[in-house]
């Protein structure tokens, strides 16, 4: 069975290696962009099966990133989860309005927890 991809969009690069090795650990294929508007040109290349995507980075934003994946056909459909220190109601509706999957609050999660919310995810796909 071919390794699902995940790509990670993160600014912040020790957050960004800790992900990836967690994810590789678990059997994942692991592509990384440290800001959006790198990530968006790899989700377009790439076709990842799932991109968490950071919210606050320089260059392009994670919002901007996700709306300019939903006006592509692959885009539209992507797998997004969404993952910042931004926890206000209006983000997190944002987010959802955006297209996105989930919204998970970085501090309120651990590792584990993220890794089995993609897993759940790419399972229902």
């Amino acid at each position: 069975m071919e390794k699902k991809k995940i790509l990670i969009v993160e600014d912040d690069v020790a957050l960004l290696n800790v992900l990836v090795e967690k994810f590789t650990k678990e059997g994942y294929k692991v592509v990384t962009a440290k800001d959006g508007a790198v990530g968006l040109k790899t989700a377009f290349l790439e076709r990842p099966d799932m991109i968490l995507l950071d919210i606050i980075m320089p260059v392009m934003d994670g919002m901007t990133m996700l709306q300019r994946l939903r006006k592509d056909e692959w885009g539209k459909k992507a797998a997004v989860i969404l993952l910042t220190n931004l926890n206000s109601a209006e983000k997190v509706s944002d987010a959802l309005e955006s297209g996105a999957f989930d919204y998970l609050v970085k501090a309120d999660w651990f590792l584990q927890d993220i890794v089995d919310k993609v897993g759940n995810r790419l399972k229902k796909k």
